[in-house]
């Protein structure tokens, strides 16, 4: 059996948006699931190891995963991902047969870290240190009030602020900032401003009269999850905040933004 993005996509939906497992084909080379899964995931944590799970494995590091192997679990490795434990590895089945396995489970997520109510905080300024950002603003004269017009709808400030300052790229080459929001297709009411070759996008449930209290929204093939905070405040905290639920911060200790046009 070949893996590809495609097919590990589609095994991830069998098994469902909370917990399922499926033994795979005994010809499946279970490096190259893991493989697969860390170029979506990032780097994994080791439960299990040659038949030796982790003793300080608990539910807050996964330990759902390996509910439904007992004693029987090989070498299994795990991501976090959202409201979700993702899984891969080898164990033995019924038989005693050692295959390859992959499991997911249910993630009760971390609160993210809260700000005091009357803490007057400027995300966009947090967002610039936080990615050491020192260049010019890349976009400073975008026709805003056209962008509007076309789309129907005023936008958020920061949201403006964050296109101006860094241009067309990604935060640790990752998360992709569209320079002009777009609606997907139905009636959700989402209106998209960035998104991951994961095919993550990242929305504003755009239904209220003020732009700049349009909650975030993170919506994929399989869940949709929503934050009462705007787009800066929302990036800042998936670079720095490993409690957040769609954290960077365990990928990388020192954040930017990689931009896609040429530099001056």
């Amino acid at each position: 059996m070949e893996l590809t993005q495609a097919n590990v996509h589609d095994l991830l939906a069998q098994l469902g948006p909370r917990d399922g497992y499926m033994y795979l084909p005994v010809d499946l080379d279970p490096q190259d699931m893991t493989d697969l899964l860390a170029d979506r995931y990032g780097a994994p944590r080791t439960l299990v190891l040659d038949g030796f799970t982790d003793p300080t494995l608990d539910e807050s590091s996964g330990a759902a995963l390996l509910l439904p192997f007992e004693e029987r679990a090989v070498t299994i490795r795990a991501w976090a991902y959202g409201n979700r434990w993702v899984g891969t590895g080898t164990a033995r089945d019924g038989e005693d047969i050692v295959r390859p396995v992959l499991v997911v489970a249910h993630r009760e997520m971390p609160e993210p870290l809260a700000v005091a109510a009357d803490e007057d905080v400027d995300w966009m300024e947090r967002l610039i240190r936080i990615t050491g950002w020192t260049d010019p603003d890349r976009r400073p004269d975008v026709d805003w009030a056209e962008m509007e017009s076309r789309l129907g709808t005023a936008l958020p400030r920061d949201y403006k602020r964050m296109v101006e300052t860094f241009g067309e790229g990604a935060f640790d080459g990752f998360l992709t900032l569209h320079q002009e929001p777009w609606r997907g297709r139905g009636e959700d009411g989402l209106l998209n401003w960035a998104g991951t070759e994961h095919e993550e996008l990242y929305a504003w449930r755009a239904d209220g009269d003020d732009p700049n209290h349009w909650p975030v929204v993170v919506h994929s093939f399989d869940e949709e999850l929503s934050f009462d905070c705007q787009a800066a405040e929302f990036v800042c905290r998936i670079l720095v905040d490993p409690h957040h639920p769609y954290t960077m911060a365990r990928y990388f200790d020192t954040h930017w933004f990689m931009n896609y046009g040429e530099t001056d």
